[in-house]
């Protein structure tokens, strides 16, 4: 029996609205640039923004705080170079979020084929995971003008 997937159709997909402080989230903007295929769906893609979103704005909290303190009252308002028209603290928070998106929705999907072959990729996928994971913390650094680090004990 093999299942059919239908499409996902992006219209009756909204975005993410977020605190006031913080941007929306485009999911359609995510499956593009995470190369999201449509086969997971719109609920599952939607529960993965919102715990990255709560779990970014939880890590910047105290550099939001400073923002607002100092008057600016949504990200974009902060003063920063853009980039094709866009604010790179904009920019990278949305980095931030899709790479923490796709690392959980990695993670809570791999394990669907456990035969020999799925363990070889789910081992594959870790790097994957890590990788994203890092890519995250190093665009929240960026939002907090802190070095990226990476650490490793031999």
């Amino acid at each position: 029996m093999e299942i059919a997937i239908a499409p996902v159709n992006k219209a009756q997909e909204p975005p993410v609205a977020n605190t006031a402080f913080w941007p929306t989230i485009d999911l359609a903007q995510y499956r593009a640039a995470m190369r999201q295929d449509g086969t997971l769906t719109p609920g599952r893609v939607r529960e993965a923004a919102l715990n990255a979103m709560h779990e970014v704005n939880t890590r910047l909290a105290v550099w939001r705080q400073a923002q607002e303190s100092a008057g600016y009252l949504a990200l974009d308002a902060v003063p920063t170079e853009r980039l094709d028209g866009e604010s790179l603290y904009v920019q990278r928070y949305r980095r931030a979020v899709f790479c923490l998106m796709q690392a959980s929705l990695t993670e809570h999907f791999r394990s669907i084929d456990a035969n020999g072959a799925g363990q070889r990729r789910a081992e594959t996928l870790d790097s994957t995971v890590d990788d994203l994971r890092r890519d995250a913390s190093w665009a929240i650094n960026d939002i907090q003008g802190r070095p990226h680090m990476t650490i490793e004990l031999i």
